[in-house]
């Protein structure tokens, strides 16, 4: 059983305008989707990091979306670590 707030013959409706969408729309309101979760996660990090450069903020977001092995192999090896918030 899915659990949703949206009334049925709104899904409905959603759903069919969504299959009218062409296939390149679908793909830039994906890649749209993703930047946006990139830039709250890179807002997240910097709460946590608040002395991160953006180069060493982008670090940390490659190692969370890519796991810290592929991000070194990717982006080299990493810079002294940045302190976290409660470490100040």
């Amino acid at each position: 059983m899915t659990i949703s707030d949206t009334h049925p013959e709104a899904e409905r409706i959603l759903t069919m305008l969504l299959r009218q969408v062409p296939v390149w729309r679908k793909l830039q309101m994906l890649g749209e989707l993703n930047r946006t979760a990139n830039q709250l996660a890179l807002e997240g990090l910097q709460d946590i990091f608040p002395n991160a450069t953006e180069s060493e903020l982008q670090r940390q977001l490659a190692d969370l979306l890519l796991g810290p092995e592929l991000a070194e192999k990717a982006y080299g090896s990493r810079q002294p670590q940045v302190k976290l918030k409660s470490e100040r």
